[in-house]
């Protein structure tokens, strides 16, 4: 329940977080709900899609659960900083 509140909640920030708090959150996410990267590295000018996929990529190995609690974790700081 706790995850799911967290997905809530990230929506309701009022300033934008920085790149890379954003890509840390995209990746916990991903790795929380699917797993390790399953999709082909994008070609070398989706810059924004190859960002991505090389944050997924870092978290492989991690559980889901422990992707979840590091995403609840991340959240609650991003809630703080930004609320």
């Amino acid at each position: 329940m706790k995850f799911e509140a967290a997905e809530t909640a990230v929506k309701a920030l009022t300033k934008r977080p920085t790149d890379e708090e954003l890509l840390e959150l995209y990746a916990l996410y991903k790795q929380a709900t699917i797993g390790d990267c399953d999709t082909p590295k994008p070609g070398i000018f989706d810059l924004k899609g190859k960002a991505k996929w090389e944050a997924w990529k870092s978290k492989k190995g991690n559980s889901k659960e422990a992707a979840k609690e590091a995403y609840i974790k991340h959240v609650g700081e991003l809630m703080e900083k930004y609320k």
